[in-house]
């Protein structure tokens, strides 16, 4: 008789929930090739803190499920049957796991559709399906070839953009970091295959002049306004504001005003000085768990609203919220702020990311142009 002991186990993942997984020890070895492991997840999730009847039926029902499984294993192993660990992934479909994690990201809306997008090209290139032991370098390299030679679904006259193969590419690539970290796969093979590098895209901003004019325009609805003008004077992102709370908006003599929060996007904790003239666009101070910009909303009809400002106000310029913040950038560079700082401003992790902006503001190129002497035209 077998004398490893087999225990049902809970790992915290994204979205507060838990994956559960089988814990062997000692850990099971395979008799030919002597790989070992100790962990078999079993692509079964609970809520963290269920807060409903459903909910928490739910988490009976998954639990009931595991037990099973564990049960099956401990007759397994009994037996020195350990097939289904070093046999049966074969049988795990990649495809199947890749959607399972896409549907994960369902409340982040522009992450959902890439990996949504990445999902559909997949399935395209494999036919619909894909074991994942067969998962390999040259399949890696396979649909990143398919990626940089494919045209758009449903549009067989137009190619697959750039940065739309980059950003697949690397949907494709973290899904392949979890399914090795979930022991799906014995190696990550796209850590032997170079990604795909995203093409200069073309930041558009407001010049200070044209940030003036349009904090002195109308725009029908009050509330976008501020909050635009906001983040061009803090450089936060839409998903930073449409979240911000009063009790994340700080003081100290030290510091003055402040913002204390966790990005939506990186989840990084990102301290952020506020400037009167943005601290004015508050208005009055509401209760700690009140929305500082309440009733804010991204939608057509509110990207109407501001396409419409933006007009008003003579600028010919395709403006989106997000661009507020690539002024607050454009404007700090041009002002003489450092390039770590406005990465620290900025809340990026990586600094090649904030060098992006001195593409669009290049202040030598400007004072190089202006050498030339008159030529008294």
């Amino acid at each position: 008789m077998s004398n490893i002991k087999v225990s049902l186990r809970e790992k915290s993942i994204k979205n507060g929930r838990k994956s559960l997984y089988l814990d062997f020890y000692p850990a099971l070895v395979h008799p030919i090739t002597q790989k070992s492991t100790r962990r078999e997840f079993l692509k079964l999730y609970l809520y963290g803190n269920p807060k409903n009847a459903e909910e928490r039926t739910h988490n009976r029902n998954i639990l009931h499920q595991a037990d099973t499984i564990r049960a099956k294993r401990v007759v397994a192993v009994e037996n020195n049957d350990y097939g289904f660990m070093f046999g049966d992934n074969g049988h795990t479909d990649f495809l199947v796991y890749f959607k399972e994690l896409a549907d994960t990201r369902k409340d982040n809306r522009n992450n959902y559709g890439n990996w949504h997008s990445t999902y559909l090209y997949l399935k395209v290139f494999t036919n619909g399906a894909m074991p994942i032991n067969r998962v390999d370098v040259k399949f890696v390299k396979g649909f990143k070839n398919f990626l940089m030679t494919t045209t758009v679904l449903n549009c067989a006259s137009k190619k697959l953009s750039q940065n739309s193969q980059y950003a697949y590419f690397n949907k494709f690539r973290a899904a392949l970091r979890e399914a090795f970290n979930d022991s799906l796969l014995s190696e990550n093979p796209a850590r032997k295959v170079k990604s795909i590098a995203a093409a200069d895209t073309q930041r558009e901003f407001l010049t200070f002049e044209e940030l003036k004019v349009l904090a002195h325009t109308d725009c029908e609805l009050p509330i976008l306004k501020r909050a635009a003008l906001f983040s061009a004077l803090t450089g936060l992102r839409w998903s930073d504001i449409e979240k911000l709370k009063w009790s994340d908006i700080q003081y100290s003599e030290h510091m003055n005003h402040y913002i204390r929060l966790v990005e939506k996007k990186t989840k990084n904790v990102h301290t952020l000085n506020i400037p009167n003239q943005a601290l004015e666009l508050l208005g009055e101070r509401g209760e700690p768990n009140q929305l500082v910009f309440e009733g804010l909303k991204y939608n057509a009809h509110n990207n109407l609203k501001l396409a419409r400002w933006v007009l008003n106000a003579g600028i010919t310029k395709k403006i989106t919220f997000h661009c507020f913040r690539h002024t607050f950038a454009t404007l700090q560079l041009s002002l003489g702020t450092n390039m770590p700082t406005i990465q620290k401003l900025l809340g990026h992790k990586d600094i090649r990311t904030t060098q992006l902006y001195a593409k669009v503001i290049d202040k030598s190129k400007r004072e190089a142009v202006e050498r030339i002497p008159d030529l008294g035209l």
